[in-house]
């Protein structure tokens, strides 16, 4: 039976609308990092060419070697700045640092990462193999919501949950802004995008 950790996983489902509290457990992904505005970064393009082929290289061989099956979990991104503001009164993307990534299962190893970037690097086309890594993160206490609509259209959204909504529940964010997304952009409509804004937080002021 195929597993979709979507479905079984606290915090990949949101509302829109709704700022929801979650507490998300400790999982493991691949992760690779990089800096400026993702619509020109090359690095940014790169990572993503690296990132979708070894998530299915490790899918293809966890169905057919350890007889266990499951969905590629979608991209996820941790994004972060000197200023917050550049998230959404001062929207500035060539400010912005971050680290992209994809949960995998945790019967998953290092070594079976390794095998499979060897496999990848076979194929070619795939440019930041060296960079790619396997990593456990421990997220904790976080408030989420659902945006539909274009990335750019991000920043009213922010602003609510920075400004008015974690404050008000008394609430102080920490770690770095979260984005989970749920939908293929080369598939979608722009409008109909989803995806899951989440900022890790803690209790006091």
């Amino acid at each position: 039976m195929k597993i979709d950790f979507k479905k079984e996983i606290a915090g990949y489902a949101a509302q829109r609308g709704r700022f929801d509290v979650v507490t998300v457990p400790e999982l493991q992904f691949l992760m690779i990092d990089g800096h400026g505005d993702p619509n020109t970064s090359g690095a940014y393009r790169d990572t993503l060419a690296t990132l979708y082929p070894v998530a299915y290289a490790l899918k293809f061989f966890s169905k057919i070697t350890l007889e266990r099956d499951y969905a590629v979990m979608p991209l996820e991104g941790l994004w972060w700045s000197e200023s917050m503001d550049s998230f959404t009164t001062d929207r500035d993307k060539s400010r912005w640092d971050w680290t992209m990534m994809i949960m995998v299962p945790d019967w998953l190893t290092a070594a079976h990462v390794e095998q499979a970037k060897r496999t990848v690097a076979g194929k070619g086309g795939a440019p930041r193999l060296a960079d790619l890594r396997l990593e456990h993160f421990d997220e904790g206490l976080s408030v989420q919501t659902l945006h539909v609509g274009s990335y750019d259209d991000e920043a009213p959204v922010l602003a609510e949950l920075h400004d008015h909504v974690i404050p008000q529940q008394g609430l102080r964010m920490t770690g770095k802004h979260h984005e989970i997304y749920l939908s293929d952009p080369r598939r979608t409509a722009t409008e109909r995008l989803r995806t899951i804004l989440r900022q890790p937080v803690r209790h006091g002021s």
